[in-house]
């Protein structure tokens, strides 16, 4: 195969690729705390031909690489939900979770209770605190989350405060290693967690998601534009290649 050829079909793959990650944002644009990934891209530079009998050196060719994905960690805007269970961070921190997999990390503050009085993602996982699950009695009413994350509530017929815990929120020192795993959890990966204490926590909102339907949009506009356009050349360059063939063969003997 020509290197023409190989190096459109090379930008093809990337572009694929780009393609599913640009229709994932798109599709998360709703998705509370959902961090938009973006497709790292860089020259790839081979020699596919091998033959001995070349007077100089083979050239090397350059191809495109989908070298992989970083996300993007900045914060998105906050959404007044008035429910005293959501929570939005200001700041880099996440909330800890229980999954049956394990310990997981969200920014999606969307919570409510189980049927058990327990502190609960949309997904039903449970929130942690800095001493396990937060559980909530059936008389609990008013319940108050500071900005450090401590909730408190007023029990039964009384107004006697009550905490019930405390959120865990946690930061990692490069963010970009977290594993995406679904349902808007992430895990460590190679990072380690650690205590975070200089984020803040705001009852009553939620933090929505950081992709720009405009901007995703006219990004996939771009990439189906280019995928057509290389589409075309390979094509034009397959039609020269058995045109060539074709006289060739049409020599007179």
């Amino acid at each position: 195969m020509e290197n023409a050829l190989l190096i459109g079909l090379s930008r093809q793959t990337a572009l694929e690729r780009q393609l599913d990650i640009v229709a994932n944002n798109i599709a998360n644009v709703n998705t509370a705390g959902y961090k938009a990934d973006n497709t790292l891209f860089e020259e790839f530079l081979n020699t596919p031909a091998h033959e001995d009998n070349f007077v100089g050196a083979d050239r090397r060719v350059s191809f495109v690489q989908d070298r992989g994905t970083f996300r993007d960690m900045s914060q998105g805007s906050t959404e007044q939900t008035k429910n005293p269970l959501d929570v939005a961070i200001d700041g880099s921190a996440f909330l800890a979770v229980q999954t049956p997999a394990g310990e997981r990390y969200t920014r999606d503050g969307g919570l409510h209770l189980n049927n058990q009085g327990q502190l609960v993602t949309a997904a039903g996982n449970l929130v942690l605190g800095t001493a396990g699950p937060i559980v909530f009695q059936p008389t609990d009413h008013d319940i108050n989350i500071t900005p450090d994350g401590t909730i408190t509530v007023a029990e039964g017929t009384g107004r006697t405060d009550a905490v019930r815990g405390t959120l865990r929120l946690v930061s990692f020192a490069d963010a970009q290693q977290m594993l995406k795993e679904g349902l808007n959890l992430y895990s460590a990966g190679e990072g380690a967690p650690q205590p975070d204490t200089k984020s803040v926590v705001r009852q009553g909102y939620i933090e929505k998601s950081n992709v720009n339907a405009v901007s995703e949009m006219s990004r996939m506009m771009e990439v189906s534009r280019a995928y057509t356009q290389i589409s075309t050349l390979l094509q034009q360059q397959s039609d020269l290649q058995k045109n060539a063939i074709q006289q060739l063969a049409d020599v007179p003997a």
